[in-house]
Formats: C-alpha cells, sequence, structure tokens
C-alpha cells in the first residue's frame, strides 16, 4: 500500500543512508488511525556509524570560527521559515495538532532559537573572562565545545524540540545525533536536509529511528559526551542513571503537575482564559500544563461559570482547516491512558465532572452532514476536553501527570494553603498566578517550588527565556543564555607572565 510519506531512514555523512535493519515501524495519523510512513530501526551498527560520522566532523567544527557557524545556521533558520507551512502540514499530520497551531508555533518557535543561539555565538557568546591576579600573572577562562552530543526528542513538539537541542549544541561547536520519538519521527530527516541545504558539513547533525532499545544504544555509548532528553520522568531518570554512570554531561527536560494560582483580586475571565491556554491548548499534551487550578472557595462558581462559557469556542475538526484549535491525542496507547484517567477520576475519585468526560466528542457522532469534521475522523484518537472540579490534593487525577486536555480546580481558603497544596508534589517544573496585585504576585512566585513561573499569562516560552524544572522535572536549563553554557566546558588557565612560577621552590 502507497503511503503518503516516504520511508525514514538514518541520516549521516550528510545523506539519508539505506538500511539494513529488518526491522520498522510505522508512523501513524493520530486523526484518523491510519499509516503515514514506514520508519525503519536504526541497528547498533548503524548508530555506530552515525557516531563515528560525528566524530570525523567534530574537530573542523569545533574549530571553525563562531561568526562562520552563526552565518550557516542563520541560512537555516531562514531556509525553515522559508518552508514553515510544508514542515507545519508535516507536523499537523504527524502529532494531530491543528495547522492553525502548527503553523505560527512549532516551527516559527524553533526558527527562532536556532537564529538567537545562531546570533549569541556570533556575537561573542562563547568569550571567556580574564582576571588580572598581579602584574605579572593573569588567569583566562575559555568555552570548549564537548564532543558528540545525544539529543533525545519528545513526540508532543518534534521540530521545535529537535530545534531547541540542536540549535545551541550546533552553535557551541559539538555534533549531534539526534532520536527522535518513535510516534514522531516524520521531521527528522527533513530537518537534517534543511541544515546540509544551509551548509552545515556531514556529520555534524545525524539522525537514527527507533524506540527505547535505540535510544538507551545511542546515550550509552562511550563516544557521547552529553545526553539531551525530552519526555517523562520515569524514562528521565533512567537516561540520567545511564549518563551519570559515565560522567556524561546531561540536560533533562521532564514532566510537571503544574499549578496554576487563581488569587482572589484576578480578574475572572482573564484567568479563565489562562486556565484554558494552560490545559486545553495543543490537546493539552504539554509538559509545563497548568493541570492543577487553586481557585478561592467564594470565587469558585463564578470562575466556573467563566470557564463553562470558553469551553464553546474550542473547535475540533479537519486539523487542517485553519479554524480548527483543538485536535485528537497523539497515539492510541496515549489515548487509552487519557482515557483511563479520565474514568478514574469519575469512578474512584469521584470528582465532579463539570464538563467532558468518556466517550467521543459530539461532532464525531455524527459527521455524515458536517464536511469540515472528516468521517474518517470517526477512527482517531480524539478525546473531549475535560474539567473536574471539587478536586482534592489526593485524588489521583490531581497527582498523576494525565498529559492530556484534564483541569482540575481544586478550591482553597488561604494564600499561603494554596502555596504549600502547590509545593506539595515531587515534581516543579512550572507555575503561575493570576492576579491585579504585581506586589502579591512577585511574593507568591517567589514562594512557589518550579523553574518555569508565570504572571498573568501562561505557556509562553520564548528563546530568550531559560527553562527547566525542579525536583523531579528535570536537571539543567534550555534556551537562553545559560541555555548555551549547557552545551560548553570551562577551562581555566594561569600565566605567569615572569615566567617565575616555580621560583618559590627553588628558594627553599
Amino acid at each position: 500500500m502507497s503511503l503518503p510519506y516516504a520511508p525514514r531512514f538514518a541520516y549521516y555523512d550528510g545523506k539519508t543512508q539505506s538500511s539494513s535493519s529488518t526491522s520498522s515501524f510505522q508512523s501513524i495519523n493520530p486523526a484518523t488511525a491510519t499509516p503515514l510512513a514506514n520508519i525503519h530501526t536504526t541497528t547498533h551498527g548503524a548508530i555506530d556509524s552515525a557516531i563515528a560520522s560525528a566524530q570525523q566532523a567534530f574537530p573542523a567544527w569545533s574549530s571553525r570560527p563562531a561568526i562562520e557557524r552563526a552565518r550557516i545556521l542563520q541560512k537555516a533558520a531562514a531556509l525553515l521559515r522559508a518552508r514553515n507551512d510544508e514542515l507545519a502540514r508535516i507536523e499537523t499530520d504527524d502529532t494531530g495538532k491543528p495547522f492553525s497551531e502548527t503553523s505560527t508555533v512549532d516551527v516559527v518557535t524553533g526558527a527562532d532559537v536556532l537564529e538567537y543561539f545562531a546570533n549569541m555565538v556570533g556575537g561573542g557568546g562563547l568569550n571567556g573572562e580574564t582576571v588580572q591576579l598581579r602584574p605579572n600573572a593573569w588567569v583566562y577562562t575559555t568555552k570548549n565545545a564537548l564532543g558528540v552530543c545525544a539529543g533525545i526528542g519528545a513526540w508532543n513538539y518534534p521540530i521545535q524540540i529537535a530545534l531547541w537541542k540542536s540549535a545551541p549544541c550546533l552553535a557551541a561547536g559539538n555534533t549531534m545525533v539526534y532520536k527522535p520519538s518513535e510516534f514522531t519521527s516524520l521531521h527528522s530527516t527533513v530537518l537534517a536536509e534543511i541544515y546540509t541545504e544551509a551548509g552545515v558539513p556531514p556529520g555534524v547533525f545525524n539522525v537514527v529511528q527507533g524506540g527505547a532499545a535505540v535510544g538507551a544504544y545511542l546515550t550509552q555509548h562511550a563516544s557521547i559526551a552529553k545526553v539531551s532528553f525530552t519526555g517523562q520522568v520515569s524514562t528521565g531518570q533512567k537516561v540520567a542513571g545511564s549518563a551519570a554512570s559515565a560522567m556524561k554531561y546531561v540536560t533533562m527536560e521532564l514532566g510537571g503537575k503544574s499549578a496554576c494560582i487563581i488569587l482572589p483580586d484576578a480578574d475572572l475571565d482573564a484567568a479563565a482564559d489562562g486556565a484554558m491556554m494552560a490545559n486545553f491548548f495543543s490537546t493539552g499534551q504539554v509538559c509545563t500544563n497548568g493541570t492543577r487550578v487553586f481557585v478561592p472557595a467564594a470565587l469558585q462558581p463564578a470562575f466556573e461559570q467563566a470557564l463553562l462559557a470558553k469551553m464553546q469556542h474550542i473547535r475540533a475538526g479537519d486539523v487542517h482547516d485553519p479554524r480548527t484549535n483543538f485536535g485528537p491525542l497523539v497515539s492510541k496507547p496515549h489515548f487509552d491512558k487519557v482515557q483511563a484517567y479520565i474514568a478514574h477520576g469519575i469512578q474512584h475519585d469521584k470528582a465532579t465532572l463539570l464538563c467532558g468526560g468518556l466517550g467521543p466528542p459530539a461532532w464525531l457522532r455524527d459527521t455524515t452532514t458536517d464536511s469540515t469534521h472528516p468521517a474518517a475522523y470517526k477512527n482517531g484518537y480524539w478525546v473531549r476536553p475535560t474539567i473536574f472540579t471539587n478536586c482534592t490534593d489526593a485524588m489521583l487525577i490531581a497527582r498523576d501527570e494525565i498529559f492530556g486536555p484534564v483541569m482540575c480546580i481544586l478550591p482553597y481558603d488561604t494564600i499561603s494553603s494554596a502555596v504549600q497544596r502547590a509545593n506539595a508534589s515531587p515534581m516543579g517544573l512550572a507555575a503561575g498566578v493570576f492576579t491585579k496585585d504585581l506586589n502579591r504576585a512577585h511574593q507568591v512566585i517567589a514562594r512557589l517550588e518550579a523553574g518555569i513561573t508565570w504572571v498573568n499569562t501562561w505557556g509562553e516560552s520564548p528563546a530568550e527565556m531559560s527553562v527547566g524544572g525542579w525536583k523531579m522535572s528535570g536537571v539543567g536549563v534550555e534556551n537562553g543564555r545559560r541555555g548555551l553554557e549547557a552545551w560548553v566546558r570551562g577551562k581555566s588557565t594561569l600565566v605567569e607572565m615572569g615566567g617565575e612560577g616555580g621560583s618559590v621552590f627553588a628558594k627553599l
């Protein structure tokens, strides 16, 4: 059967490689549950070849003047922007996210990060410092590339995350072997081709394909200097543990169960907008989502009414229709997981179901008379955006990261109790507050145990903003100035100008 996309293979030495593997899997369109492409699993031998290609490319790339690397990466950013809609359609087919989202967020923000780091290194961002110790002695520091690095991508923002990892990696002079999620692999070789077209030398950016076994072999390889991983906490623990045993550098961007706190003086309409963004954007498949919404008990009825009014603006349907703003979940296993959590919330947690719940969205029950809702979508991984209210901290749906469009409303009496409850989680990825009092906003933010925080907004992560989790939500940061520091190692050198550094021993 002919599939919509060509097969995907490993990419190294600056080109797509033929596969000797007998193992393959399919990329599935989440909107229709139909196959998109065959993905050929990369063998251990081919992974070795990809790493060898990266090793061979490293000396020349790392010693190339930073301004030259910057020009090449800036050209790649321009190519990404020129092909924005084409790449966005690939992401929509592969992830199920509406084109209205992928065309305005995924490729755009990835290109922004690439340009940001190119400009940073081109403008002296890799310069060290000098310290005058005494008239005839001084210390200088340098920032040095690490070597061959592994990037392990996630399925929710495939090309964006690939760029979040590869942009600072390559800008700093490293080379990369990148493994996309097996659920969303279509972007990987297209990005590699764009890098090659922009002038990135063969071996600097390489791609391998496969699931957990491929990722494990790659990250445990003795020639890998750093592992950058994005995914769930349990997998991140394994990856970090494996890397730590070999003293590899790591960046771990993991999961969260983030708190969105509505303060008593908040504009309820604006707060409801924020809560909607924090729960239903990208069908809730965002690690920083604020799924625990703390609301003053006295304001709970009015806040819930504001939410219900805004739920009418969620438009599921043809994911390529610019009017659609809500898509399916990414895969059948994830669909089953989210449905199981919703069922648990109803049947065992006994939370009050404010809207949504189990079963397909209403428009899927009869698609024959509405051309904007293709009948083929009946087989896709569609869920209903769901709000539970009167939740307690002990409920499973309020403790576990569901990673779907499921909001929990938790009433509170005092701000101090809301902060304490918000912090009572092993994870600390993100948090936010809504209030008219900015002094109080800063006071509350200062007490929240999270690495990414917002005031009167939710979710924006520009290239200039370093992001990383606290506690079990991760190690290290991505983006911002600190994001570049994560891809270099420092060297300090003391220079004795008079050549008399050992004279003290001669005088003994």
